[in-house]
């Protein structure tokens, strides 16, 4: 049997489908005709082996609780080694309907109502959200935007965060969303002799792993023995393979005392089996998906590199900043001279695509622009075209 969805040039229709990107503009805001490129998932077909494998199981009729066996941890352990070069424990892992579902998780259990929780802004908006709807405090230590158009960790403030806030918690991304930084094993180890030094718990969202463009991904908790110790790593095929809605995450946890605490709070939210169709997907995906997967990487490559050109060529005031890894582009707005409020309303209301504003997520994104690229080349054309003869 070979690979069936590898050409990823074909749009397939999704309005109609129960689409969150598609179907739920008017919802939540937006007129009914945007284009829309905003949450992160693909708009390509996953792996055939993955939409074989789940129309055999469906025909079975039955679907009670169910739970997958070794060759689960199997297909995880050997993506993670080939990719990231990490040997993983089965008693590591801890699956759950999703990475911020985990961070809640995390949050619950090792701070109380009214404790700071660190993060690092502009950064993936559920970030702040999951931290204050548990009756946390966000606390940032804002990446800062270098004239390499890349951003970059400015320690000495971290530290100071960490003791003036009393941190114990601190949510890392990486590859970072929606910068597209992909920290160097220096930077995270960096990181994490502070957080050591600190006694601070490092929740790391490695969820966008697989798509790195530029330099190499590190696993926080594969930087040595005492920074496994403090680490929680959340990682999901759903980026990888476009498997949002199955709801499966595998949270890796070495430390068997974060682990019981971790799983005291799961099990404290009812969660116990999780979809069988969501853990059949996961394990068929990573045991039969390579060829797929390097597919989309190469175009996702091409799609940045796409980008980056015809801003720089045609939207003047616009900078790309610099995407090491995601399938993500920042789009800088601010030399423009349009206010983010106006910025805002003519990408909505004159050029009619439905994007992803800078201020979502934190103060430092204000002027800025999130568009997900994982789309065909003439989608992704269209709505660069819209910015240059509408909005600027």
């Amino acid at each position: 049997m070979a690979e069936r969805n590898l050409n990823l040039d074909k749009r397939l229709e999704r309005k109609g489908t129960h689409c969150l990107k598609y179907d739920f503009a008017q919802r939540r805001g937006k007129p009914a005709d945007v284009l829309p490129l905003w949450v992160a998932d693909m708009d390509f077909p996953t792996t055939s082996y993955v939409e074989d494998i789940l129309q055999e199981r469906t025909k079975h009729g039955i679907y009670g609780y169910s739970e997958v066996g070794d060759a689960y941890f199997a297909a995880l352990k050997k993506w993670m080694k080939r990719h990231h070069n990490w040997d993983i424990e089965p008693n590591w892992l801890i699956k759950t309907p999703g990475v911020v579902f985990a961070l809640a998780m995390a949050i619950r259990a090792f701070t109380r109502e009214g404790d700071g929780v660190l993060i690092q802004q502009p950064v993936y908006y559920p970030f702040s959200e999951v931290i204050e709807d548990n009756k946390r405090v966000v606390v940032s230590n804002d990446l800062v935007l270098g004239e390499d158009q890349r951003y970059h960790i400015d320690f000495a403030d971290f530290e100071k965060k960490i003791i003036e806030e009393d941190i114990r918690l601190f949510l890392l991304c990486n590859p970072h969303n929606p910068s597209g930084r992909v920290f160097t094993k220096a930077e995270l180890k960096q990181l994490g002799d502070i957080c050591l030094k600190h006694n601070v718990i490092v929740v790391s969202d490695e969820i966008h792993h697989d798509f790195v463009f530029e330099g190499e991904h590190t696993v926080f908790a594969n930087l040595g023995k005492a920074y496994q110790d403090i680490s929680i790593v959340c990682t999901s095929a759903s980026k990888t393979f476009n498997l949002a809605s199955m709801l499966i995450s595998n949270i890796f946890i070495p430390n068997q005392q974060l682990r019981r605490a971790i799983r005291k709070q799961v099990d404290a939210v009812g969660i116990s089996q999780l979809s069988i169709l969501g853990l059949l997907a996961t394990q068929e995906a990573y045991d039969k998906g390579e060829e797929w997967y390097q597919n989309v990487h190469a175009y996702l490559q091409e799609n940045i590199a796409f980008t980056r050109a015809y801003v720089n060529e045609h939207l003047p005031g616009v900078k790309v900043i610099h995407n090491e890894g995601t399938y993500l582009v920042w789009l800088d707005f601010r030399e423009t001279g349009i206010s983010p409020e106006e910025l805002e309303r003519r990408i909505i209301y004159e050029a009619k695509l439905w994007l992803d504003s800078g201020s979502i997520f934190g103060k430092a994104g204000e002027g800025f622009q999130r568009i997900n690229v994982a789309t065909q080349k003439a989608v992704l054309l269209e709505c660069l075209e819209r910015i240059r003869f509408k909005v600027l």
